[in-house]
């Protein structure tokens, strides 16, 4: 039997054509926004915002070998501005002027400077090229205003089991090596666990369990012999930089559980891997309001001038700024009575529809309004003791609906008696 290739399974894998993708329904099914653009034979400028592995750049080269046009790669880790001019000028020079230029694709964007971007601009405002930029960060932050508001920017969701599933067994039916082994898939959990939906590691973690066993015997994946092998591999398994995710959840889990030894051993380890300061400092953003929140608000405050400061301070010294918040939020009462709140609200906003506003509470600016009764009956909080009236502020199909519930944090149960105070018990 031949050698296994050396080319790398995930690689092999990449699907040729459409049709062969998986995953991203929402965005290339018909009648779908990029597939309509698609049938349209034009795109434009776009980001591809979604977590590792879900097929941001093959779908980049899809796209550019279904419209054929000319297609150009530059990684914003190892590349600058010269890099940036260089295509852009190759572009030009080969006539690519209209909306059927050249296609320019930039892994991870988010990595960009402001000066990178801004080298863009130009070129894609001529439409000498179609901008491709794919990212695993919020785009609202990591691209520059100017280059997002010429920009479309696709989501791509994480891939479902059902999918992952389907590659796997793909991968083990059609692929040059795989195909020729005799191979069971007798138990998928470990393999699903440890890739975390990400389909590249989950079949460079398939790759390397199947090249553990000899090649002229069957080939009987379990959970167990999955677990045994990764952890052997770990160094081969994670050699990208994938831990990145992980390491962020347990910082993540560590300060909503009150451990601030643990939340800043997790933090040095993502400093001395080279993270972006300002990746951590949103997410210190965000626990402070779905952890903390109102149990502490001055953690909100403390979080967001933690990322004002780095901005400005910058590594080495960025890395006291970051200790001294995650600190204080490990350190602070929690709650997260505002954080399932909003969950709630959005639910049976999602089940009921859009409901129509009370007339007491419409605003009445014209003459025709007020004889339509807009705003009467609302009564105006600041003419009464207390400024507070007892009224229905919600539609009538959803009246007296509670979305609050108080923790255990003594803010949130302050709040929760002064609730029971105004109401009278009414939003218990």
């Amino acid at each position: 039997m031949q050698k296994a290739p050396t080319t790398p399974l995930a690689e092999r894998m990449r699907p040729r054509s459409l049709d062969e993708y998986v995953g991203q329904e929402h965005l290339l099914k018909k009648g779908a926004s990029l597939q309509k653009s698609l049938n349209a034979g034009a795109i434009p400028s776009m980001i591809l915002w979604g977590p590792p592995g879900v097929g941001k750049t093959t779908l980049a080269l899809l796209l550019a070998e279904k419209l054929d046009r000319p297609f150009h790669t530059l990684s914003a880790i190892s590349s600058g501005v010269k890099d940036v001019r260089e295509i852009i000028k190759k572009a030009e020079n080969t006539g690519m002027f209209d909306r059927s230029g050249a296609l320019l694709f930039i892994d991870e964007i988010h990595r960009f400077s402001k000066a990178q971007q801004d080298s863009l601009l130009g070129a894609v405002e001529k439409g000498v090229v179609t901008l491709i930029g794919a990212t695993t960060e919020n785009p609202s932050f990591e691209v520059i205003s100017a280059l997002l508001s010429r920009s479309q920017v696709y989501i791509l969701k994480p891939l479902e089991k059902s999918q992952l599933v389907l590659l796997l067994e793909n991968a083990i039916k059609k692929d040059e090596w795989l195909s020729k082994l005799d191979i069971e898939l007798k138990e998928i959990d470990s393999l699903l666990r440890i890739s975390g939906g990400d389909a590249r590691k989950l079949l460079t973690l398939l790759e390397i369990v199947v090249n553990t066993f000899p090649t002229d015997k069957k080939i009987i994946i379990t959970d167990e012999e999955v677990m045994s092998i990764a952890q052997q591999n770990i160094a081969q398994y994670d050699k990208d930089g994938e831990q990145h995710y992980d390491i962020i959840s347990a910082f993540i889990k560590s300060i909503r559980g009150s451990d601030p030894n643990a939340a800043v051993y997790w933090l040095a380890r993502m400093i001395e891997g080279g993270e972006d300061p300002k990746f951590i400092a949103r997410r210190l953003i965000i626990s402070a309001s779905e952890d903390i929140g109102l149990a502490n608000p001055t953690a909100l405050i403390m979080a967001n001038n933690t990322f004002q400061a780095v901005n400005v301070v910058g590594f080495p010294e960025a890395r006291l700024i970051l200790a001294q918040s995650t600190m204080y939020l490990a350190n602070s009462p929690k709650g997260n009575g505002s954080y399932m709140a909003i969950n709630k609200a959005q639910a049976l906003v999602k089940e009921t529809g859009n409901l129509s506003v009370p007339l007491s509470l419409r605003n009445a600016p014209t003459k025709l309004m007020k004889e339509l009764d807009y705003g009467k009956g609302y009564k105006y909080s600041h003419d009464h003791p207390g400024n507070f009236a007892n009224q229905e502020f919600m539609p009538d199909d959803i009246a007296g609906t509670n979305f609050f519930q108080a923790g255990s944090s003594q803010r949130e149960q302050e709040l929760q008696k002064n609730l029971d105070k105004l109401w009278k018990g009414k939003y218990k």
